[in-house]
């Protein structure tokens, strides 16, 4: 008998057949690989950055309620020649003195090529926040409060008529100072946010 193994009852010129057969695909696999990450690299990571952000309100009662008012400018910038970009989910999360106190969805959107977008939300209410007034104080005399922001994002990459999702869901955060209130002379500084 041939030496076709397991399926050794067909002729050994389908064997050979079937053999071909497989290694063809694994070789047009092997080259559709290549070609797609030649296209893709090099894919230029995402640049996030608070451009501007004004906070009206922000003061903490002495039962420990924080009211707040702060409006942020985020620029959003896809520096990438070959893709765009479906963000599908973006949820800004602010914190202070290491506590979430308020969160917004964002509208999706897509993002062409070599594009910036920007997002302005709005995080407004009271929140109880217990074990802040220390700091809240001593960034009152300091004249700003140190804030950060946390950007969940669910995102979809597009290459010609072809999309995919992002392997791992990127999260951004940006630590900030802002000022209350409008005074010019203690303007905002923008901040790139780390992905």
């Amino acid at each position: 008998m041939g030496g076709c193994g397991i399926i050794c009852c067909l002729p050994k010129c389908i064997c050979k057949l079937i053999f071909s057969v497989i290694a063809s695909v694994i070789a047009f696999l092997g080259i559709l690989a290549l070609i797609i990450w030649l296209i893709l690299r090099p894919i230029d990571p995402l640049q996030i950055r608070i451009d501007d952000a004004s906070l009206t309100q922000f003061n903490v009662t002495d039962n420990n309620i924080l009211r707040y008012n702060l409006a942020l400018a985020l620029n959003l910038r896809n520096p990438n020649k070959k893709i765009g970009v479906h963000y599908d989910q973006i949820e800004a999360r602010i914190f202070y003195s290491g506590q979430r106190f308020d969160s917004v969805m964002l509208t999706p959107f897509y993002q062409g090529h070599k594009n910036t977008t920007i997002l302005r939300p709005v995080f407004q209410g009271q929140r109880l926040l217990p074990d802040v007034q220390g700091e809240y104080n001593k960034d009152k005399t300091d004249g700003k409060f140190k804030l950060k922001v946390k950007l969940y994002l669910k995102l979809r990459f597009k290459v010609g008529f072809v999309n995919f999702a992002a392997l791992k869901p990127p999260r951004a955060k940006c630590t900030f100072e802002v000022p209350l209130g409008s005074n010019p002379a203690t303007g905002f500084t923008p901040k790139y946010c780390t992905l």
